[in-house]
């Protein structure tokens, strides 16, 4: 009894192959640019104008970064103010700032008191992962 030897020619076997392998490398390519796109998130917070305003600084913030912000403190002259409350606050916007959103802040006072005129303050933003965005402004 003869078998028959006629099979897959060399040739398509290795299209077949081939064609395989691309299909795995595309879908390892999308499942690690997934991961990639997680694990490069960041917040960041830029401070876009500082200034004085009756009787309180103002600050305009926005969440330039990729990933959400929260902002838990306001720090002068390095020293923090404690959380939102008499000492700042927000007067537009939340505390927890998305992606692209914008918040105005005021500061009330300074610590141990108040603001004094031709003083030049450093006020910081403080986030809950542990970032300090600063900016300077005079009181007039």
């Amino acid at each position: 009894m003869r078998r028959s030897s006629s099979g897959i020619s060399p040739v398509v076997a290795t299209v077949i192959l081939v064609a395989i392998a691309i299909v795995i490398a595309i879908a390892v390519a999308f499942w690690a640019s997934g991961l990639v796109g997680v694990f490069t998130r960041f917040e960041k917070i830029e401070i876009t104008a500082v200034y004085w305003e009756d009787n309180h600084f103002t600050l305009v913030v926005k969440n330039t970064g990729s990933a959400a912000a929260t902002i838990d403190d306001i720090y002068v002259n390095g020293v923090p103010l404690g959380g939102s409350g008499t000492s700042w606050g927000i007067s537009s916007g939340s505390t927890y700032l998305t992606p692209g959103a914008t918040a105005v802040l005021t500061v009330n006072s300074a610590p141990g008191g108040s603001f004094t005129s031709g003083v030049t303050y450093e006020i910081a933003v403080h986030t809950s992962s542990g970032k300090l965005y600063p900016a300077s402004a005079m009181k007039p």
